[in-house]
């Protein structure tokens, strides 16, 4: 990981991206970035929702709009990246697909349902010769790149607890598939923010050794979890405690981060989803930069400091599927690191069944 917060020049060929599904997650978090990264054409979008390809058509007049995704297998020649960004239970079932029919592929999270999925996917990647990697853009946050560093340099000594949280005040259901739908098909916070806030942990400490769940459904007709803590234990004996809520009236730090030599406190989200939300272009000059007031404080009490931030770059994802497609280079995420964290929600969903701290095989 880098703090650049745009991506250079690029002189080889230019890629040509498909995506699949143009919900919040294709027209905000995925048809901005790969449009703002040198290199990357998005050459098309597929969606049945004639509100959503009149917007593609006004934002993205050079896209091809396919109101299936059958049109596009059929056209898939034209095109070498497929982006997959549509309601979880599709996500593994249109990655095989795209795959086998020719093209290297981004999985928006969660890579899969489960982690034999997951598993199943990378296999076939790997026989076809094909890219695949998932779209875990947290890793490029602000916050988390500034605490990725803190961590790297011995600031904090050795961490012993971890505390990080998505907390949100949504005390009235939206009614999306998200919250009506069923956790089997990947509806919920934990398989929506779980995914993110256990990369990080994971990416940070290690891989997990065993999981402690509470999961409930709080507000009045939503079927799914709405309110989730987790308790990690990292086999290299770290603590990570991960608090998700949609009904969270007050929120706490985003990141406490205890160590022996010093600890690390930061409020606040990193920025960029909400300029996302807003229409701006991660090609902006002054993308991914926190405001001074936003800095984490590092140091123990009574003494201590602001860190000045790292900046953010969900652009970085995205070259980095350029390098790995176009020449070879490593990805930008690799598959087998998100089945573990599969693997932690799969044992979260046991340990919140039972009530028993589960422990990880093998780890």
């Amino acid at each position: 990981m880098s703090n650049a917060p745009q991506v250079p020049d690029h002189d080889g060929p230019e890629l040509h991206v498909a995506l699949i599904g143009y919900g919040k997650g294709g027209e905000v978090f995925h048809a901005p970035v790969i449009e703002a990264v040198p290199g990357l054409r998005l050459s098309a979008v597929v969606t049945g929702n004639p509100e959503r390809a009149r917007t593609v058509r006004e934002r993205h007049p050079g896209a091809t709009v396919y109101p299936t995704v059958a049109d596009l297998w059929a056209d898939v020649g034209r095109y070498e990246i497929a982006v997959v960004t549509t309601p979880n239970d599709t996500h593994a079932p249109l990655a095989r697909a795209a795959l086998e029919a020719g093209v290297s592929v981004v999985v928006d999270k969660p890579f899969a349902l489960t982690a034999a999925q997951a598993r199943e996917l990378t296999d076939l990647a790997d026989k076809l010769g094909r890219v695949l990697t998932v779209y875990q853009n947290r890793r490029w946050d602000a916050d988390f790149l500034t605490l990725w560093n803190l961590v790297e340099e011995g600031a904090l000594g050795r961490v012993h607890r971890f505390e990080s949280r998505f907390e949100r005040w949504r005390p009235l259901p939206k009614g999306t598939w998200r919250e009506s739908g069923a956790v089997e098909n990947g509806a919920g916070l934990l398989y929506d923010l779980g995914p993110h806030l256990i990369d990080q942990a994971v990416n940070l400490f290690g891989p997990v050794a065993s999981v402690y769940a509470e999961v409930d459904s709080l507000r009045e007709g939503v079927q799914a979890d709405d309110d989730v803590f987790l308790s990690l234990r990292h086999a290299r004996g770290t603590r990570s405690q991960l608090w998700m809520s949609a009904l969270a009236a007050q929120g706490g730090p985003r990141f406490r981060v205890l160590g022996d030599a010093a600890a690390f406190t930061s409020y606040g989200m990193d920025g960029q989803e909400a300029r996302l939300l807003a229409g701006e272009s991660p090609a902006a000059a002054d993308w991914g930069g926190l405001p001074e007031s936003a800095w984490g404080l590092l140091g123990a009490d009574g003494a201590t400091r602001r860190v000045p931030s790292a900046r953010g770059a969900y652009t970085e994802f995205y070259a980095g599927v350029r390098d790995a497609v176009g020449e070879g280079e490593p990805l930008p995420v690799d598959p087998h690191e998100v089945i573990h964290g599969l693997e932690v929600i799969e044992a979260a969903r046991r340990s919140a069944r039972t009530g028993t701290v589960v422990a990880l095989p093998g780890r």
